[in-house]
Parts: structure tokens; C-alpha cells; sequence
């Protein structure tokens, strides 16, 4: 019997020596004959850490690793383009403009108050 060989998305990498791969497929149900799309995680081996998440990957049935492992990726099809930056960081830049911005704009409104003020007691 020959071993299995599916094709995922390596959605994790946190681990050592493994990664966890989304295999997703499509399936027509059986009565309402709609296409459903359906996915499953797979951890797999990746004995020299490779892998990176967003990769698109090959893995192949093997005997049991470990309790969860049964699968070992065996080639990397395509490297996937994650950005490397967390979710903290994204927002640091705007969230201090914002912040700034209040005390900024405060003064701003006061200095065109006080200008204002001035224009009106040049016109009289």
C-alpha cells in the first residue's frame, strides 16, 4: 500500500521540528449537491526547521512520529509572503499620531481663536 501525499499551507511553525499544515479540499454534498469547502490540520515534520507559515507545502504519510505527528513534509512548493511583523507593531505609528494629535489640534484651535480675536480688534 503506498503512502499518502497531500498539499497544504503551513499555518504554524512555533514548534520545533514541526509545523502545522491546512490541507483544504472541496466536496460536493451528497443531496443538495452544493460544492462545500473543507479543510483539515495536519502536524507534520520539518526536521531542519525550513518551513515558514504561508508556505505552500507537500507532506507524505509516514509511521507515527509522536502522539500527534503522522506526516513529513517533503518539499517546500512555493515560500509563502507573510510580513514578520506582529500585530502590536502594525498600529504602534497611527496610535501615537492619534494620541499626539488631541494636544496638537488643542492648540492649534486656541492659536486660531486667539488670531481670530486679534483680526476682530484690528477691524474696529
Amino acid at each position: 500500500m503506498s503512502a499518502r501525499i497531500l498539499q497544504g499551507v503551513v499555518v504554524s511553525d512555533k514548534m520545533d521540528k514541526t509545523v502545522v499544515v491546512t490541507v483544504a479540499r472541496r466536496k460536493q454534498h451528497p443531496l443538495y449537491r452544493k460544492v462545500i469547502n473543507r479543510s483539515r490540520r495536519f502536524k507534520a515534520h520539518d526536521a531542519a526547521n525550513e518551513c515558514n507559515v504561508g508556505d505552500v507545502v507537500r507532506i507524505l504519510e509516514t509511521s507515527p512520529i509522536s502522539k500527534d505527528k503522522r506526516w513529513r513534509v517533503i518539499e517546500i512548493l512555493e515560500r509563502g509572503d507573510v510580513a514578520e511583523v506582529s500585530p502590536e507593531e502594525i498600529g504602534r505609528g497611527i496610535e501615537e499620531e492619534v494620541q499626539a494629535s488631541p494636544t496638537a489640534m488643542a492648540g492649534a484651535e486656541a492659536g486660531d481663536a486667539a488670531a481670530a480675536a486679534g483680526d476682530e480688534e484690528d477691524a474696529s
